[in-house]
């Protein structure tokens, strides 16, 4: 009897600890996903939705601490230069990104991975943003705002552009500051508004020219191997020809020297 009240005893303790454990842990758990980022102010409507607020803090790096279930993450009047692959991939719940007034000059690709479906509204408005990297809106289904932006207009951004859900406001807001080709004068203007100006098709024309010149020189490297060849067999045939022209002649002596000694 002693024991089997020992042995209930000591599995009581084994029991409790690993409840206390458990529990400990779930807090835990609970915890990190639910307080708020550091430096950031944190709020909760009356849906339940969390709003992050980390505005105007001088941060040069993308928190990692926002909670889980956070909606609403502004992020903007910071020091930002970069959006890094996954980003913002545990922020499943996230709607609306904040992200205007930095100095982002590169979005890495899959920098909104984890977004593609719950993600409503991107504004990257009043950045740095030179290149366009598809790649990094990759499954985007949000309405993005790019307005502000010292946009370098070429075919690649012409491509990439409508298929991307842009925000009314950047059909007016996305103004070249360079091009390619530069003479095409798209400088100052909002592009997507100028259903004339065609950069892929300019970039086109260029590609033909330069595959018209590398035609050419092909053909007139096979135009010179074939004359040298013209002219090397020439050279050719006309030395056995006079040599054929020799052999009678030669066959013609010999027979005459035999006459000569046959009289004799």
């Amino acid at each position: 009897m002693p024991l089997l009240a020992d042995w209930v005893l000591r599995h009581s303790v084994v029991m409790c600890l690993l409840l206390h454990s458990l529990v400990l842990m779930t807090f835990c758990f609970h915890h990190a996903a639910t307080t708020c980022s550091k430096r950031c102010y944190c709020s909760e409507s009356e849906s339940g939705g969390k709003t992050v607020r980390c505005s105007n803090l001088q941060l040069t790096e993308i928190p990692l601490d926002i909670p889980n279930d956070t909606q609403r993450v502004y992020l903007d009047f910071n020091l930002f230069t970069t959006v890094p692959t996954n980003a913002f991939a545990s922020l499943t719940h996230l709607v609306e990104l904040d992200l205007s007034h930095n100095e982002l000059i590169q979005l890495e690709p899959g920098a909104f991975k984890g977004l593609t479906s719950s993600l409503q509204f991107l504004d990257l408005s009043s950045n740095k943003l030179v290149n366009f990297n598809p790649d990094a809106f990759e499954g985007l289904q949000a309405r993005a705002n790019l307005t502000n932006n010292p946009w370098h207009c070429d075919c690649n951004l012409q491509m990439a552009l409508p298929r991307v859900n842009l925000e009314p406001a950047s059909l007016t807001g996305i103004v070249c500051q360079t091009s390619d080709p530069e003479e095409i004068g798209v400088q100052g203007l909002a592009f997507l508004l100028e259903p004339d100006i065609d950069l892929c098709m300019v970039m086109k024309r260029t590609t033909d020219v330069a595959m018209l010149v590398v035609m050419f020189g092909w053909f007139t490297m096979v135009i010179s191997y074939l004359v040298y060849y013209v002219r090397a067999n020439q050279e050719d045939a006309r030395r056995h020809l006079e040599y054929l022209k020799s052999l009678p002649s030669r066959q013609g002596k010999s027979e005459e020297s035999s006459t000569i000694s046959t009289v004799v």
